[in-house]
């Protein structure tokens, strides 16, 4: 039977706003709250661990179905008032849905080209919004792997998390802390590197013809990739550009360039 809270000041229900709130204590507690019906049923189906499932009596009946997996998962589960699902939302309109779950280890190590598939390698992206969608494009597309450098924002934030549709759940996720160093050691795994600038004199990435899994690597909003990381690697694309705008949001760029890589394929997947 869930536990009944009908009180702001419950101490879970704390807790579980802090989560919300701050990254430092997401990492500290190696936890994150997930909010919606569809999000909570994406982390249950993805096997993440789902440490609490909070839902308000009418959420339990209108989205009954979507959290069937949560429900069969949930460690704890936790009937709420409406003014607590107000409290615990970041949403303007909430379903009166959370889960709180437990945040995966770290994947140690990198990606390698062995296994096939392009990477998506991005740098300092601190738009949550942004980042949320550059992953939800990446799964869709197809991409195997997402690498985040230097000061990205954090991938278990809530607006990332809604943004994403699910996708960080799904996709496989690597770190670096130096975007240079990380796009050098992909070249010894076998992946072409490829900085993604705005500059004309750089590869038209719609001229790509790759002989294997590459690496396109995609910078801050405002500042783009570092000379830093621009010098690290292989080659430098751009996407022409017929309009008077100097350069694309981050997240269009991104879906651009993937969308070119996937497009074009290897020379041995077009065979």
């Amino acid at each position: 039977m869930p536990e009944e809270i009908t009180s702001r000041k419950n101490e879970t229900v704390r807790d579980a706003v802090r989560l919300s709130g701050s990254a430092a204590y997401r990492r500290e507690k190696r936890r994150f709250v997930a909010e919606g019906a569809r999000l909570c049923r994406d982390a249950a189906e993805s096997g993440a661990p789902v440490l609490a499932l909070f839902y308000t009596g009418q959420a339990e009946e209108k989205y009954a179905s979507s959290l069937a997996p949560a429900f069969g998962r949930a460690a704890r589960q936790y009937r709420i008032s409406p003014e607590v699902a107000a409290c615990l939302s970041e949403t303007k309109s909430p379903q009166g849905v959370f889960c709180m779950c437990e945040m995966p280890d770290g994947l140690s190590g990198l990606p390698t080209a062995s296994k096939g598939g392009h990477c998506l390698a991005l740098e300092n992206i601190r738009d949550p919004a942004n980042l949320g969608a550059m992953l939800r494009t990446a799964e869709a597309l197809g991409i195997r792997s997402v690498l985040l450098c230097g000061e990205c924002c954090d991938v278990y934030s809530p607006k990332v998390l809604r943004a994403s549709m699910g996708a960080v759940f799904r996709l496989p996720l690597f770190r670096g802390r130096d975007a240079a160093e990380t796009l050098k050691a992909l070249e010894g795994r076998g992946f072409t590197t490829l900085a993604a600038v705005p500059d004309s004199s750089a590869v038209p990435v719609t001229s790509l013809r790759l002989a294997g899994p590459a690496a396109v690597a995609v910078g801050n909003e405002g500042s783009g990739l570092t000379v830093e990381a621009q010098r690290a690697c292989s080659l430098r694309v751009t996407i022409p550009m017929r309009g008077r705008a100097e350069s694309l949001n981050a997240a269009a760029s991104a879906a651009i360039l993937m969308w070119e890589l996937m497009r074009g394929g290897t020379e041995g997947e077009r065979e």
